[in-house]
């Protein structure tokens, strides 16, 4: 097989793959061979508006993707148990410009609590569910519609409605749709022989089956899923597996675009038995013209986002669940500034985190201890503590942040965070480290002199907040992670 269709059937896996559950697929022919295609009728124009979005859904089901039952040992192997379930625990909104540089994948928590067309304010992962049970029962009981096609109506109809909620809440026409079980991401994931991750510390959660050490590891299949299906124990709950989710997502999409993977037909034979068993696909998608959109992307222009969030442990509105609180109208507007900053090939920007940035803090002021106040500010902020002293070198004109370069997103951010100072290039300073050197002038987060309360960063949004039942700060951003590193980012 050419390496250039190789790279094209990388590519399209990596921006496919749906963590949780997973999905990936082919542009080869014969993959699509053997896929299971539905009808949608929710779905838009298919790039009309700049660009193919593609909803990602893994439901956590049973059966393959043509509806035949788990054996007992698949059970046991993905820790499924017996239960039926309607639940589309996995929603991610990928978006791909018609230009092909780039991908953009946008993870909706399961528990978001949305306004669904027709339903009212419901958690996001059960809009599929009630559909597909309420059309079921009106066709089969009240109709006396044949069981079989009442359940295939019903699936269709639970489809529908949930593309409609997930365009309705991100303001974005979806062009395609794609769903998988329970199997295929363990599947997948073997077939490319495992996916790479890394933690911040040792796991045990038996429900999930979650057991690995702190570090980086290699997992297979099954020890992937639990990995992503873990939610128990961690810091932010269901947050948290959303962001081990996409960083499964990112290690295998860059294991993939960087042709790392997919050298073999062995590998490429069962990737196609993989895909075949576990995939649904929405009818009418033009692989092929989809294949030349994706010649240029690489695995450093692939982001994974998480939609804001106002509080992981809210209430809904009748006080009877737990749900995770969000602002449609805010969920927009990021949507909408993300996916243009995407689309303009800024996704380092987007994927910059304080944590990659150490911080030193010298003190050339006649101030006792502003170096270590100031410093206390920027570690809030999330940023690496580093030295904190008197400025032992040159004294500057006015307070300013020194890094190697002027343009260094870390040096930036610092910088926005104390009140806009200036950016000094120094050369002897090391990537990713900048230096803060407070002079006399001094009067930004930290000093006691801060005129601006909205230079502490600790201000949101009170008519938001307010309406939405949230009397506390969000909770900080989702990290943005890309596809373009060799070493897994480590998580909880």
């Amino acid at each position: 097989m050419p390496a250039r269709v190789i790279r094209v059937v990388a590519t399209l896996i990596a921006i496919a793959i749906v963590a949780g559950t997973g999905v990936a697929w082919s542009t080869i022919r014969s993959f699509e061979e053997g896929i299971n295609h539905i009808s949608a009728e929710a779905l838009g124009g298919g790039g009309e508006d700049g660009a193919i979005d593609i909803l990602l859904v893994g439901v956590d089901s049973r059966t393959d993707a043509h509806g035949n039952p788990l054996s007992a040992e698949e059970l046991a192997t993905l820790r499924a148990g017996d239960d039926v379930a309607t639940n589309t625990d996995t929603i991610i909104l990928v978006r791909i410009p018609n230009n092909g540089k780039s991908a953009t994948a946008i993870s909706i928590p399961r528990d978001s609590y949305v306004q669904a067309p027709g339903l009212g304010k419901m958690k996001i992962n059960g809009v599929y569910g009630e559909v597909k049970l309420d059309t079921m029962k009106e066709l089969i009981e009240n109709q006396g519609m044949d069981p079989v096609e009442g359940e295939r109506r019903g699936v269709e109809a639970g489809r529908d409605r949930l593309i409609e909620t997930v365009a309705e809440l991100t303001g974005v026409t979806v062009d395609h749709y794609a769903e998988v079980g329970l199997l295929g991401f363990s599947l997948i994931t073997d077939a490319i022989g495992g996916v790479d991750v890394c933690l911040k510390a040792p796991v045990y959660e038996p429900l999930s089956g979650a057991d690995f050490p702190a570090g980086w590891q290699r997992l297979n299949g099954p020890q992937a899923l639990s990995f992503v299906r873990q939610r128990h124990e961690l810091p932010r709950g269901d947050l948290d597996r959303v962001v081990r989710q996409q960083t499964v997502m990112a290690s295998l999409a860059h294991q993939v675009i960087s042709g790392k993977t997919l050298s073999s037909p062995t590998t490429l034979n069962h990737l196609q038995d993989a895909v075949q068993r576990s995939v649904v696909l929405s009818d009418g998608w033009d692989i092929m013209n989809f294949i030349q959109q994706l010649q240029e992307l690489a695995a450093g222009s692939v982001a994974f986002a998480t939609i804001p969030v106002l509080d992981e442990a809210g209430w809904s509105d009748d006080g009877m669940q737990s749900v995770v609180r969000i602002n449609p109208n805010q969920v927009k507007e990021w949507v909408t500034s993300l996916l243009e900053t995407q689309d303009q090939g800024k996704t380092e920007e987007l994927a910059y985190a304080p944590e990659n940035t150490t911080v030193d803090v010298a003190n050339d002021s006649d101030i006792n201890g502003l170096a270590a106040a100031v410093s206390d500010v920027l570690t809030a902020k999330g940023f690496t503590g580093g030295s904190v002293g008197n400025n032992e070198g040159s004294r500057p004109p006015n307070t300013q942040v020194q890094a190697a370069r002027v343009d260094d997103l870390g040096a930036q951010a610092v910088a926005r965070e104390l009140g806009g100072l200036p950016v000094v290039a120094d050369p002897t300073m090391p990537e990713g480290t900048v230096r803060v050197v407070l002079a006399a002038d001094y009067t930004g987060p930290g000093s006691g002199l801060e005129s601006d309360p909205a230079l502490s960063g600790d201000v949101i949004d009170q008519a938001s907040a307010s309406a939405d039942g949230i009397t506390s700060p969000p909770p900080p951003p989702s990290p943005i992670l890309t596809a373009g590193s060799d070493d897994p980012k480590c998580v909880n």
